[in-house]
């Protein structure tokens, strides 16, 4: 490293990174602006260019494929564009590990109400710029941006060139006082938007012990709801108060600061409130030109929201993978179970059984119905299920649930209905709605051995904007609550208590399968479950709901014709890669009195039917087979003959056919009985 730099002049903070590392002088801060008008991007563009060099983006895709080449001081981000908005752009930016700590500065010319600008904050944004830029404004804010770049750039680049540091001349230090000088500097202009930050700024002696910093810059009250002065006077408060899980973790980390190594750690704090937030702490150790350490400068940044959005995201991973497991789990005992009732229908029909024999194989239909009503609330879970959602009234339900639980409850228990006066009609499948109330209601039933209240709170609620723990879409929903006074629920177990086969009560008193049904009924419907509970004080359970459209009229069942009873003999082409509810199916359509004809696959069914399509007049296919299903069979054969009778019977509840392609093609969920298909053969067009 030269010394000749010709001492009247004036350094930059450009040249001073000439002092340490003379190959990067002309690697200037890179600012990168985002925004769909090319007129925004030319003028920020020549206002910015002798600060810093100006990369510019049309959309957030292109600002997304920049970041993955470049490393930016700041980020100007337009909020409204096609395509990624900048929100959505902005969270991908916080969410990748190399451009998380990127400072974000939102262009905005709408919205600059309180909610819009914390939902950008919550984004990830430091600060809001609203259009049209002021030159001035725009120019002073990326230069502090640029600047703390600039110094966290030679920081580092100081950490690696002590040696060179060694061999620096008068001027060299000369320069260091200089750029100390422009930090001060920096810290005035920044201290504004620092202290409206969830940061702190602090310095802090390298040989502390207890911990305590001499400097903070920053809102160290609202972060923590201490003054400084708190701390200072109680120097051991600082461990004291950290998680004891993590109090270990985070004093070694504290430690090794101490050996030059650069900390970057996360642990849980308790405040003055006795909540705990979730801090990281970042520090660098500095050293003087002689490399002697001369303290620690970091930042605190409150990152207790973006631990709670990564909570909520890893528990609806998690609750999704297990709706999957358990919706293609409930698939094969469907089509067992449709072998087995298919098999005991078979059976009664065709051979002359005693009493004893009668009863035992009434025995086994039971427990194999049984098993038919434990899949429907896996599939309930799994949001699998078959909805028919109409308009209901809520006072109707009300009715409904009190009379057929009017011998459950008990004589310690009283129900109680608490509806508002100007109560909208959600909209929702009646009967599974009429189900989850009941289960939430016999819960809380059991929550409370003693006896006691049950109260059933029916309410409006509008969600304005997608924020914080919800995931519903703006909008309107009908929330039904159902509180206790029982026992309540442990904070740790709140999460587990809507997963299937979790349960909170003794062995033999409950499956585990209440709540989680509630679950998935109600983010099928386009709604979602909240649980609080507190032990010794009771639980209340809520169930969003969408309120039904104003259009939406009550749904009205037809009532079947009884005349229509008698079907015609029919020429059935069979399909199911299941061999025995291929069997079962074909014998009960034979004792029906229909011909059929029946095969493993839809390519051998196609194939037939090809050859001669007047030989069948009704197709039966399985829905879920290999090489071909049951959905893609239909297309194929409606393709040639539009109007030809189908039939799917599947062990799904759900399929992906599509009705406005074949709105006449009826499903029919395994297993079914002489009856539901006797039905389903009237019904067919």
């Amino acid at each position: 490293m030269s010394a000749k730099i010709p001492p009247p002049r004036t350094a930059t903070i450009a040249e001073a990174t000439l002092v340490t590392e003379p190959e990067a002088a002309e690697d200037r801060a890179k600012v990168l602006v985002v925004d769909d008008d090319e007129r925004n991007l030319l003028a920020i563009k020549h206002v910015l260019e002798d600060v810093a060099d100006v990369v510019v983006a049309n959309s957030g895709e292109e600002a997304l494929r920049q970041l993955l080449k470049t490393e930016f001081a700041v980020i100007l981000l337009d909020v409204y564009m096609p395509g990624i908005d900048g929100y959505e752009t902005a969270q991908i930016i916080r969410s990748r590990e190399q451009t998380k700590r990127v400072p974000i500065v939102f262009l905005s010319a709408v919205n600059k109400e309180s909610q819009h600008l914390l939902r950008g904050y919550s984004m990830g944004a430091v600060d809001y710029v609203f259009k049209p830029v002021e030159p001035v404004v725009i120019r002073s804010k990326v230069a502090v941006f640029v600047d703390l770049y600039l110094m966290r750039r030679e920081i580092q680049r100081k950490a690696r060139q002590e040696q060179a540091l060694l061999d620096a001349n008068l001027r060299a230090n000369a320069e260091r006082l200089r750029v100390e000088q422009e930090l001060r500097l920096a810290e005035q202009r920044q201290a504004a938007i620092i202290e409206s930050l969830p940061i702190i700024l602090y310095l802090e002696e390298v040989d502390a012990d207890p911990r305590i910093p001499k400097f903070v810059s920053g809102n160290f009250p609202a972060l923590t709801g201490y003054a400084f002065e708190d701390i200072q006077a109680a120097p051991g408060l600082w461990v004291e108060r950290l998680h004891p899980e993590d109090r270990e973790r985070a004093v070694e980390a504290l430690g090794a600061r101490r050996s030059g190594q650069s900390l970057s750690v996360e642990y849980r704090w308790q405040c003055a409130d006795g909540h705990y937030k979730h801090f990281l702490d970042q520090a660098v150790l500095l050293r003087d030109s002689f490399g002697n350490p001369v303290e620690f400068a970091g930042t605190l940044l409150d990152v207790t929201d973006r631990k709670e959005l990564e909570s909520q995201l890893t528990q609806a991973r998690k609750m999704d993978a297990i709706g999957q497991l358990t919706g293609g789990i409930a698939h094969d005992f469907n089509n067992l179970l449709a072998a087995v009732l298919g098999g005991l229908g078979m059976i009664e029909r065709r051979v002359p059984l005693t009493d004893d024999q009668a009863k035992i194989v009434g025995m086994t239909r039971h427990a194999a119905e049984q098993g038919a009503e434990l899949v429907k609330h896996l599939l309930a879970f799994a949001r699998r299920q078959k909805l028919e959602p109409a308009s209901i009234q809520i006072t109707r339900l009300a009715q409904s649930v009190t009379s057929l639980l009017a011998h459950t409850l008990g004589g310690m228990v009283e129900l109680k209905w608490d509806l508002s006066d100007r109560l909208s009609p959600v909209y929702a499948d009646s009967a599974q709605l009429e189900l989850a109330v009941m289960n939430l209601i016999i819960n809380a039933r059991d929550a409370m051995p003693e006896g006691g209240v049950v109260t059933v709170v029916a309410e409006d609620r509008e969600i304005v904007e997608q924020v914080g723990r919800t995931g519903l879409q703006p909008g309107h929903y009908v929330v039904i609550g159902v509180g206790d006074t029982g026992c309540g629920i442990a904070p740790e177990l709140i999460q587990q208590v809507l997963e299937p086969f979790f349960t909170t009560k003794p062995v033999g008193k409950g499956t585990g399968l209440g709540l989680s049904m509630v679950y998935g009924f109600a983010q099928q419907s386009g709604g979602e479950v909240r649980v609080d509970s507190e032990l010794g004080k009771g639980t209340s359970v809520e169930i969003w709901l969408p309120r039904a459209p104003e259009t939406t009229t009550d749904m009205v069942l037809a009532v079947p014709d009884e005349s229509m009873d008698a079907t015609a003999a029919l020429n059935i082409l069979l399909v199911d890669d299941h061999d025995g509810v291929r069997a079962t199916t074909a014998a009960l359509l034979e004792d029906l009195g229909h011909h059929v004809i029946h095969v493993t696959e839809g390519v051998q069914a196609l194939e037939l039917f090809r050859q001669d399509p007047s030989a069948f007049d009704l197709l039966i296919t399985d829905y879920a087979m290999p090489r071909m299903s049951g959905a893609e069979l239909v297309r194929q054969v409606r393709g040639d003959h539009p109007d030809f009778p189908a039939l799917i019977i599947t062990g799904y509840a759900q399929t992906d056919l599509n009705a406005a392609e074949s709105p006449d093609v009826r499903f029919l969920a395994k297993p079914f009985t002489p009856d539901q298909l006797k039905t389903a053969l009237r019904e067919r067009r």
